[in-house]
C-alpha cells in the first residue's frame, strides 16, 4: 500500500527530539539540528532519508523500486530518495529509524534503544 506524505511526516516526527523545519523550500526533519529526512524531493511523490552508505546499499538492493541513491556526492554519502508510491509503511519505518539513528546524538540513540526494548 502506498505511503502518503502525511504518513512520512507522522513517522519522522515520532522519534525523540525530532522536529520539522524547512530547507530549500522542502519540509525537513531534524534531530539535534541535523537533517535526517526531507519530503518533496525531487518532487511531491518522494522523500529523502540520510542513511549510512551500508544501510543505503541494503535498502536499495532489497527494495529497488522504493529506494534510489541520490546522484553525486550526497548519494555516495548515503542520501537516498524514497518513492512514496512504492514503499511500504514497514520499510519506511525501518529507513527513517536508520536515518534518525545515523544523525541523532549518541545519548538519544541509546535512550531510543532502551525504549524499543
Amino acid at each position: 500500500m502506498a505511503v502518503t506524505a502525511k504518513d512520512f511526516r507522522r513517522i519522522a516526527l515520532s522519534f525523540p527530539e525530532s522536529e520539522e523545519r524547512a530547507h530549500m523550500d522542502h519540509p525537513d526533519f531534524r534531530v539535534g539540528n541535523k537533517i535526517f529526512a526531507t519530503l518533496g524531493y525531487p518532487d511531491d511523490g518522494w522523500g529523502m532519508v540520510r542513511l549510512s552508505p551500508k544501510d543505503q546499499m541494503q535498502f536499495v538492493e532489497g527494495e529497488s523500486k522504493a529506494f534510489v541513491p541520490v546522484k553525486g556526492t550526497w548519494g555516495r554519502q548515503g542520501a537516498t530518495i524514497v518513492r512514496l508510491s512504492a514503499v511500504s509503511k514497514a520499510a519506511l519505518q525501518r529507513a527513517l529509524t536508520a536515518a534518525w539513528k545515523n544523525r541523532a546524538p549518541k545519548r538519544l540513540v541509546q535512550q531510543f534503544g532502551s525504549m524499543a526494548d
